[in-house]
């Protein structure tokens, strides 16, 4: 979903800016803030009162299912931040800031790296240390990827008053966002193919 918004969203907004239209650009950067996070309420939601059979189709074992459900009841929360992250990153790398978009994911990855034996053995957390530990992650780099939006030194700014839906806006980033979506779509299939096998 991050790749149908982000992937569809930030090449028109590149299109705008070599047009010299910032303004639109920026709406179109609003719009897909917008979108994210609607999107990332709905699939919150799925996941909180669906995890169960998901995780049942999608390959854990009566042995596991109780750890995946305990880890995604916490990680289902942190859906918002991965949305936001990888969509919205997209419009770093759009600008032509392709190290900062790598070290938005660096930071998050560091973060969850470092805070994963904190929160399962400091804190005797187990799988829900885990899933903690790769939520508050995610917040991290939402919140890098957001501070650097929002800064003066982006050529792209996330305004408040572009956070909203205007269709003709959306549809043409959602038809060009499809191609990587089912991208992404068919390489989870596979893999949830193998886990279920």
């Amino acid at each position: 979903f991050a790749a149908l918004v982000g992937g569809g969203g930030a090449p028109h907004a590149s299109i705008a800016m070599g047009k010299n239209d910032l303004n639109t650009a920026e709406h179109i950067l609003g719009n897909c803030f917008f979108l994210q996070i609607l999107i990332s309420i709905i699939l919150t939601v799925i996941l909180l009162f669906g995890n169960r059979t998901f995780l049942l189709a999608f390959g854990a074992s009566e042995n596991t299912i109780s750890y995946a459900v305990d880890y995604m009841h916490i990680y289902a929360i942190g859906t918002l931040f991965v949305q936001l992250t990888l969509g919205m990153n997209a419009f770093i790398t759009a600008q032509g800031f392709t190290t900062t978009s790598m070290v938005s994911v660096l930071i998050g990855a560091i973060c969850n790296i470092t805070l994963d034996p904190i929160f399962i053995f400091g804190f005797h957390m187990g799988v829900k240390g885990a899933a903690l530990a790769t939520v508050i992650a995610q917040g991290v780099s939402t919140c890098f990827v957001i501070h650097y939006l929002i800064k003066p030194t982006s050529q792209l700014k996330l305004r408040l008053k572009n956070i909203r839906f205007e269709r003709k806006l959306l549809l043409p980033c959602i038809l060009l966002g499809t191609s990587p979506a089912l991208m992404q779509l068919t390489e989870n299939m596979v893999a949830i193919s193998f886990n279920t096998s």
